[in-house]
Order: structure tokens, then sequence, then C-alpha cells
């Protein structure tokens, strides 16, 4: 007996060690209450300049948190932002992410002046000026990637995701790995950016 209490206790600081941190949902929920303001009750901001959060991948929510939390010293400074993340700790922003990501997503439309761009960009890149397929991250429906912490685009504010594409050609978001997003961005002219974003929102 004294042998397999001691082997159960083994294997359950082993699963401590291997899972340091477990999230909590309904205390992701509780957190969300100073989050809703921007991002909605429900994770779909009704303002198209802020990000919906619905059903985004965990590991990049939290990713982008952690970031914000940097402030000034990060890669991807915003002051609203700044002001709540900082107050979080790694747990509450597991908690939060977690919950975010389980709530259902919407999707949006996809301007018609912007599908046949928007798709050709996204579905082949423009091997011309060899610029990278969304797709080729971000995958066929834009679920994007769990492991990699890639975040999914699909259904996204298509002016809110303009946005991104500008500040990461602008540089004023860096936080990208490697200058993936950077070095992609810097060869599309603004009607492509605008294009694919509008794609994006209506992807699915």
């Amino acid at each position: 007996m004294k042998f397999h209490s001691g082997l159960i206790t083994y294997i359950f600081l082993a699963l401590i060690l291997i899972n340091p941190a477990y999230s909590d949902i309904e205390k992701g929920k509780e957190l969300s209450a100073s989050c809703a303001a921007c991002h909605g009750d429900d994770g779909i901001s009704l303002n198209s300049v802020w990000p919906k959060l619905a059903g985004q991948n965990p590991k990049y929510l939290a990713s982008q948190l952690h970031e914000f939390k940097k402030g000034p010293n990060g890669n991807r400074n915003n002051a609203v932002m700044y002001g709540i993340a900082v107050n979080l700790s790694d747990q509450d922003i597991e908690d939060l992410s977690e919950y975010y990501s389980s709530l259902k997503s919407t999707v949006g439309l996809t301007k018609d002046e912007y599908l046949e761009l928007g798709r050709n960009i996204y579905r082949g890149g423009n091997m011309e000026i060899k610029m990278q397929a969304c797709i080729s991250c971000h995958g066929p429906n834009g679920q994007g990637n769990y492991a990699a912490a890639i975040p999914m685009l699909s259904g996204q504010h298509s002016q809110y995701t303009y946005q991104q594409l500008k500040n990461f050609q602008t540089s004023m978001r860096s936080n990208d790995y490697n200058k993936m997003m950077r070095n992609i961005v810097h060869r599309m002219t603004d009607e492509e950016m605008k294009a694919v974003a509008s794609y994006i929102e209506g992807l699915y």
C-alpha cells in the first residue's frame, strides 16, 4: 500500500511539473468584466477598431497580453492595454485567454470589390515580389496554429486587421517572430492590405 501511495504521489507531482499552470475559465469570465467595454460581453467588439477576442487561440492571446504588460519596453506598446495588462498576474492572463478562447466567434462579410484580390493574396501571395501567402501560416480557413501561437484570423474586423498590417509595415508593432509579418507587409500596397483584411473578415 505504501508503494502504491508513493507512486501516486510521484505521478501527481510529475503532472504538476509538466503542466504548471491550470486555467480557470470561470475566473477568466470574472476578469473579463474590465475588458467588456471595448471587447464586448461575449468577446465580440462592437467597434471595428478593436479586435474580436471570442474563439481566439489562447496561446496567442496570452502572448499578446504579456507583450502589452511590458509597456514602452515591449514590442507592442499600447497605453490603454498596458494600463489593464500591468495589473494581471500570469495566472490571470492564462484564465482570461482560456475564457475568451472558449467563446463562439462570428464571421462578417467580404466586400465584393475586394473579394478577388483579397482571396488571391491570402491563398497565393504574390510570387512576383516573393510575398508569402497568408494561408501558409494562418491556414485555409484562417484558424491559425495553436502550437505556434499563430492567431485565428477568421471573421476578424477588417478595420482592425488593416490597422495591424499598417502597424507591422511601419514597425509600430514589432512583436512578430523573426520579423515574419514585417517582411511580408512591407511589400504590400495599401489596396492589397485593405483587400486581404476584407477577405479575412468573411473567411470561415
